[in-house]
């Protein structure tokens, strides 16, 4: 059912817990499933330095955030935002269909803590500007 790189990131995920001092966050879920995914992202020059998940579901929900999170340590925030849950999903080998609303979360989870890094380094722009 699971491809074997899905089965190493959910019995091994990568990224793991929790960034304090996070320059974005994202937190996405899936009531019909259950599944709930937070992202941590760190930001150094426009690039993500860091970048931790926690995240409670299914094995897939688990591999797919540990993924994403290795998909885009190191990129520009330009570069992260061009992943897509396909992408995630490929980058696994595939998900199986029932499973693929997991992908879907780990992206959009991504998108929502770079969304709240670009909203909070606005706010912060503005203010130094006064």
């Amino acid at each position: 059912m699971y491809s074997e790189k899905v089965m190493e990131h959910f019995t091994n995920p990568r990224n793991v817990g929790e960034i304090p001092d996070a320059d974005g966050i994202g937190e996405v879920g899936n009531p019909v499933c259950g599944d709930l995914m937070k992202i941590y992202i760190k930001v150094k020059d426009n690039v993500i330095e860091d970048i931790k998940f926690k995240t409670f579901g299914c094995g897939a929900a688990i591999a797919t955030s540990s993924m994403v999170t290795e998909m885009v340590k190191g990129k520009t925030i330009d570069e992260a935002l061009k992943v897509t849950n396909k992408a995630v999903a490929e980058a696994l080998g595939g998900l199986p269909p029932v499973k693929m609303h997991c992908s879907n979360l780990a992206a959009d989870a991504l998108h929502a803590a770079i969304e709240d890094y670009k909203r909070k380094k606005e706010r912060k722009d503005v203010a130094e500007q006064k």
